[in-house]
């Protein structure tokens, strides 16, 4: 029997990066699942991907903003509707911002981030959590961040928020570890996705794939991280093989964060 067979888990973020990559993992071991993103299209074309490798898994979409509560409820109410419970939530929906100072920080930025990164992180436990309860079985992970663990510089929304969502994921462990419901969270360093791709512009807007390289010098594996090696670690939180680790943010990072200074 596969490790997630017949269980039911909703992905944000799923359309590309780490959030692709989780379904792709996910569908391989079984699950049922919903993939909520806010590009429909990119969305759609995830769905065909998937369905074309697995196409015994049942999928369902719902197009959302996460930073919508009103969008939040539905995608739960929607899983529900098609599949009758939810076993696991990965809270994945995440933004960067920009890269500035933190005087000089855009504020309506700096609240958008606040938004998506922690309020919709929030919303998708406040509406999933009664759903588990209910069912006395529940497997969430959350994405904080290296950024949750540590200070990087010019990204202060950024590393707030996922500190706050570090600081949830406790405080969700401590109050409904009773309720046979686990709540973790994944701290990824640079992972090769869309997003950190953008960042590496950021730094070096004539040449990333030098960003990206002086970067990895940094790291003890001198390379950066693959979306699929983040993934297998998801799916280990979200299934039974994971029934004791509650509570824990875990740093998928090569063992950058355990460094001070050059390796």
């Amino acid at each position: 029997m596969k490790s997630l067979e017949n269980k039911t888990i909703i992905i944000t973020g799923a359309a590309m990066g780490l959030g692709l990559a989780a379904a792709k993992e996910l569908a391989s071991r079984g699950a049922n699942l919903t993939l909520v993103d806010y590009n429909e299209k990119s969305l759609a074309e995830a769905k065909n991907e998937i369905t074309k490798q697995f196409p015994n898994v049942k999928i369902i979409t719902v197009v959302a903003d996460v930073s919508n509560e009103e969008a939040v409820k539905n995608y739960v109410d929607e899983t529900v509707k098609a599949f009758g419970r939810i076993d696991g939530l990965y809270n994945n929906a995440g933004i960067e911002g920009r890269q500035a100072g933190m005087t000089e920080y855009d504020v309506n930025i700096f609240k958008k981030v606040i938004d998506i990164n922690l309020m919709g992180v929030y919303y998708g436990m406040r509406y999933v959590i009664p759903v588990m309860q209910k069912q006395n079985y529940g497997r969430i992970v959350n994405v904080a961040s290296v950024g949750g663990i540590r200070g990087v510089l010019n990204q202060t929304p950024y590393v707030a928020t996922k500190h706050a969502v570090s600081g949830m994921t406790k405080n969700a462990a401590l109050e409904y570890g009773r309720d046979g419901i686990t709540t973790n969270a994944i701290a990824p360093g640079a992972i090769l996705t869309p997003m950190v791709a953008e960042a590496f512009k950021q730094v070096n807007p004539k040449d990333p794939k030098a960003a990206e390289t002086e970067y990895a010098k940094a790291n003890p594996t001198k390379r950066l991280g693959l979306p699929e090696e983040v993934a297998k670690v998801v799916a280990f939180l979200l299934s039974d093989n994971a029934s004791y680790v509650n509570g824990q943010t875990i740093a998928i990072d090569g063992g950058q964060s355990n460094s001070y200074g050059n390796v």
